[in-house]
């Protein structure tokens, strides 16, 4: 089995499981009694577990090896997954929220480095590279939109009660994730020979790692101004990714319909995501990235205020369908943005300080949002979230003032986030 058949048959297997949960993730705390605020404060502590431990992780990956790190994350899933099933009260969904935050953190990169890595180790060129990388983007669109459908399907025809069509995604979930750590163990392959002895100094080293990222961003206006727009798309994804399969259940006024069409409605989205990310070339072929950035911002922002708009559950999917439409183009865009700011010796630094900014501000949208569901409706909450992507837009203008320091800009490559 060729490195690169094995890289994207690992991406797939991670991904599945995200997609059998999504379409019960937020229905499954609101079925057992919490209330939206509730929710959004408990799953608020996954952004701020992924915050303080995206660059020790990272620095994990580097001393220790891909592998471990992977496989480590892998078992956090499974312990979240457990909580979740299990969980009755906002404490215990807090803690699976934050179990989470660990295996997102962990699992943040690992597996796209390894690839990296292992295709340079086997002389392989840049090119190599970017078919592995942009080949596994189709692959998680397609994993994601899989498990969603099935999902949805379990969930309508299952002979349980509702407690168990809601978990039963989790059930499957965790046996995935199992399939996916023998899968890791049997076809990743690394030397980590050398790895081991840098565990302390990458403890150690990560207050210093962290003030250099921030020093990095000070120094550059337009890199300021990209890692700011992860703040509003943070808290705006709230929106149109947590409070959507709510939206849809006050709509259809019964939680398990909801649940049952989020399956086929989330696996469509994403669908038409990847679709969606066919058109980056054709758009930069006629305007820049920064013009381009600009209005797709704007046009998200529109599409999510619509589905706060959305009087029936109809026109609720056709704005959500909008939203996604956008979603991976204007993420492929920003990535390659932050890409021609920074050279190869601090790019992966810069990406995970903009991940930083990006997971607490979720976390802000969480409980901002939950709370204005809760105290006015779930509908204003959307136009809320809505208007705050939309707010990111004139950050893409920004232009690199005269002293900031020179950058690499290599030329735009259709890459996908």
């Amino acid at each position: 089995m060729s490195l690169r058949t094995r890289f994207l048959l690992l991406t797939g297997l991670r991904w599945l499981p995200t997609g059998f949960i999504i379409p019960v993730t937020a229905l499954l705390p609101l079925h057992r009694g919490l209330t939206i605020a509730e929710m959004g404060a408990a799953f608020a502590l996954q952004g701020v577990v992924v915050l303080l431990l995206e660059l020790p992780t990272g620095g994990f990956a580097d001393a220790l090896g891909r592998k471990p790190v992977i496989m480590a994350s892998s078992c956090m899933a499974l312990l979240a997954y457990v909580v979740f099933v299990h969980a009755q009260s906002v404490l215990a969904f807090a803690i699976a929220a934050s179990l989470t935050g660990v295996f997102r953190a962990l699992d943040s990169g690992p597996l796209n480095a390894w690839f990296v890595d292992a295709t340079h180790a086997q002389g392989g060129e840049s090119a190599d590279v970017v078919r592995g990388l942009s080949g596994s983007a189709g692959v998680i669109g397609a994993a994601i939109a899989t498990g969603s459908l099935a999902a949805g399907g379990l969930i309508a025809w299952a002979p349980v009660d509702d407690t168990a069509r809601l978990t039963s995604p989790y059930w499957i979930a965790i046996a995935l994730t199992v399939v996916q750590l023998i899968a890791v163990t049997v076809l990743m392959d690394e030397d980590r020979s050398a790895r081991v002895a840098g565990v302390l100094a990458s403890i150690t080293s990560t207050p210093r790692v962290v003030a250099s990222s921030f020093a990095l961003v000070r120094r550059s206006r337009v890199l300021a101004a990209l890692v700011a727009v992860e703040l509003f798309w943070g808290f705006g994804m709230v929106a149109f990714e947590s409070l959507m399969p709510v939206r849809m259940s006050e709509l259809l006024g019964d939680r398990d319909d909801a649940a049952a069409v989020m399956g086929p409605i989330v696996a469509a989205g994403w669908g038409l995501s990847a679709v969606g990310a066919f058109a980056v070339p054709l758009l930069l072929r006629r305007w820049s990235m920064r013009s381009v950035s600009f209005t797709l911002r704007i046009v998200q922002g529109v599409t999510v205020v619509g589905m706060g708009l959305a009087a029936g559950p109809i026109g609720l999917v056709v704005a959500y369908f909008a939203t996604y439409g956008v979603h991976i183009v204007a993420g492929a865009i920003y990535e390659s943005q932050l890409h021609e700011q920074v050279g190869p010796e601090q790019r992966a630094t810069v990406l995970s300080l903009a991940s930083m900014a990006m997971h607490p501000a979720a976390s802000v949208g969480s409980i901002v949002l939950g709370a204005i569901a809760t105290g006015a409706s779930t509908a204003t909450a959307m136009v809320v979230g809505g208007v705050m992507l939309a707010l990111a837009a004139p950050l893409f203008l920004v232009r690199p003032a005269a002293e900031d320091p020179d950058v690499r800009r290599p030329a735009y490559r259709g890459s996908a986030r």
